[in-house]
């Protein structure tokens, strides 16, 4: 924390004496929302639910950021390490298949104390790396025995695209490296007799209106890679958020046939270990509110 490097961006400042770089986060966790999320892919919510931690700021930044308010740290309680231990058996007594930690790269430090203090309160959840992909791959390393699922955003494979949406051309080098420690760590996709994942990868690509090829390039990149070793999901939720104006092409909803391809395209590869969406999935019912329910 005192020169942190955390993440790509490497900013080093001294977050134990409050600075703050890209991702606006001091030492102390702020934490958005902690409950039993539903709108995850189907292996990971299950029926009961995923025990979800929303952690405030972000590393990367995205212009048509889903979670806006979160990442850019206007919403949050700070809360100890103690206190995170604590909420992960809170979820696990309220039914949760799993503790599913969003956004976390800039505590991994302080969620790796709080795994240690949970396991000996009891413990016994898998847990999920939920994160935008944009990490290095010296921190994910530091996860190893810690995480039993990891849930990458693969983003973007054009650094002009990732340059101008996330001011981050190095995007796809860090996420495909970062994935790829991913796997090693994890292997081959393990599920319950309930269908519920209890360790592997699944790499997420949302959609971006107008992007079409981009999307294919990252599907055929991953297939090729890694074939039955991960799960690729699909999405097409990508809802166009307020703060637009510069990037008017971002200013609308995935075409049907647009994604329609992009699916199409997937399967003539051969990709079978996927998930897709389907029906009016591109809403804000996505996005709960971060009320500081469950902190």
């Amino acid at each position: 924390m005192k020169e942190c490097t955390l993440c790509p961006r490497e900013c080093g400042v001294d977050r134990s004496q409050g600075q703050v770089g890209v991702c606006r986060s001091t030492d102390e966790m702020m934490v958005a929302r902690a409950a039993l999320h539903f709108w995850e892919e189907p292996c990971i919510s299950g029926e009961e639910g995923s025990g979800t931690v929303f952690f405030s700021g972000c590393s990367l930044g995205c212009v048509y950021c889903q979670n806006h308010n979160i990442a850019k740290g206007l919403a949050g309680r700070k809360i100890t390490i103690e206190r995170m231990s604590d909420i992960f058996i809170e979820l696990q007594e309220k039914g949760a298949n799993n503790i599913n930690l969003v956004t976390p790269s800039h505590y991994v430090p302080q969620i790796i104390q709080a795994i240690d203090m949970a396991k000996r309160k009891g413990l016994d959840l898998p847990i999920v790396y939920n994160t935008s992909g944009y990490e290095r791959v010296e921190t994910i390393r530091l996860l190893q025995g810690y995480v039993d699922i990891y849930l990458p955003d693969l983003k973007y494979q054009s650094g002009q695209i990732s340059k101008k949406y996330s001011n981050a051309e190095n995007y796809f080098s860090y996420a495909s490296e970062a994935i790829g420690e991913m796997v090693r760590q994890v292997g081959t996709p393990i599920f319950n007799e309930r269908g519920i994942m209890t360790k592997g990868v699944i790499v997420r690509h949302l959609t971006l209106p107008g992007y079409l090829q981009d999307s294919k390039n990252l599907v055929k990149y991953l297939y090729q890679t890694y074939r039955h070793k991960i799960y690729i999901s699909i999405m097409n939720q990508y809802t166009p958020m307020s703060g637009l104006e510069q990037y008017p092409e971002l200013n609308r909803r995935i075409e049907e046939a647009e994604y329609e391809e992009l699916v199409d395209y997937a399967i003539e590869l051969g990709v079978e270990q996927g998930f897709i969406q389907e029906g009016e999935t591109a809403s804000e019912s996505f996005i709960p509110e971060f009320n500081g329910e469950g902190v």
